[in-house]
C-alpha cells in the first residue's frame, strides 16, 4: 500500500492531490484540515486546525502510524493561508502569529515527526512542501505569506542536506504549483490597491482564463511524485521543472 498524508485536504489544491491519488490502486489517504470533504473507502479524515499550535502537538501522533505494509509514505504539506493582505506597519501583530504557524510552524513540526517515525525504513519516502513563487520575491501586502514560504523552502533545503548526510534516502522539495483557480484567489482579487500593487493583474489572471485548474497541476505533482527521485534535482521547484 502506499500512504499519502496531506494537509489542507479539504479544498483547493489539496483535495485534487486526495482525489488524484486514490483513483489509483493500491492507494491510502490520511487528509489532514479542519472538514472533511471526500467520501472514500481508503480515505481517512484527521480533523485538525494548523493554526492551533496545541492541538497539533497533542494529535500529530495520530497521522503518523505505523505502516508495517508500506510500499511508500509522501507527506505533502500544501495547507496555508495568505492572511490579510496589507503593509507591515498595519496589521494586528496577530497576524503574523496565525500566519507563520499555519505556513511554517506546523509544516515544521509535521516534517519532524514524518522524519522521527519513518527515518529508519527502506521504502520509498518523500517530503513535498507546496510554496509560493512569493518565496522568490518581494510581493507588497504579503509579507507574512511570502516570508512564510522562503522559510519552507530554506527548510526544506536544510532537511535535504541533514537527510543526504545520514544517508536514509529520504527525498524532500519545496515546489511552487504555479498561479492555480482556488478560494485563495478568490481572496487575492478582492484586495485593494493601496494594500496591494498588483491586484489589478491577478484580476486579469482570472478574467482571461490564465489560471490553471486545480485538477490539472494535481495530475502533474502526482505522476512527479511516482518517479524515482533525479539524483540532480533541485530541492526548490515550480511547476514547469517537473
Amino acid at each position: 500500500m502506499h500512504y499519502y498524508i496531506i494537509t489542507g485536504a479539504s479544498r483547493g489544491l489539496g483535495k485534487a492531490l486526495a482525489e488524484t491519488v486514490l483513483h489509483q490502486p493500491d492507494t491510502t489517504v490520511i487528509g489532514v484540515s479542519r472538514h472533511a470533504t471526500i467520501e472514500h473507502e481508503r480515505y481517512y479524515h484527521q480533523p485538525l486546525d494548523l493554526s492551533d499550535m496545541l492541538a497539533v502537538q497533542n494529535n500529530l501522533h495520530k497521522v503518523f502510524p505505523q505502516w508495517p505494509d508500506a510500499q511508500s509514505i509522501t507527506l505533502i504539506n500544501n495547507a496555508a493561508v495568505l492572511g490579510e493582505i496589507g503593509y507591515l506597519g498595519e496589521h494586528q501583530n496577530e497576524h503574523f502569529e496565525f500566519v507563520f504557524d499555519v505556513n511554517i510552524v506546523a509544516p515544521a513540526m509535521f516534517m519532524n515527526t514524518f522524519l522521527s517515525a519513518y527515518g529508519g525504513l527502506s521504502v520509498p519516502r518523500t517530503i513535498l512542501n507546496i510554496s509560493s513563487g512569493a518565496a522568490q520575491r518581494a510581493v507588497d501586502g504579503w509579507g507574512a505569506y511570502s516570508a512564510s514560504k522562503a522559510a519552507l523552502d530554506a527548510l526544506s533545503c536544510t532537511a535535504q542536506k541533514e537527510q543526504d548526510l545520514r544517508g536514509s534516502g529520504i527525498r524532500i522539495r519545496s515546489l511552487s504549483p504555479g498561479i492555480l483557480d482556488t478560494a485563495m484567489q478568490e481572496h487575492i482579487r478582492a484586495a485593494d490597491a493601496h494594500s496591494f500593487s498588483e491586484a489589478s493583474k491577478f484580476a486579469e489572471f482570472h478574467s482571461e482564463g490564465r489560471l490553471a485548474q486545480p485538477e490539472n497541476v494535481a495530475a502533474k505533482i502526482v505522476g512527479w511524485l511516482q518517479k524515482e527521485a533525479r539524483r540532480d534535482e533541485a530541492v526548490v521547484l515550480n511547476i514547469n521543472s517537473l
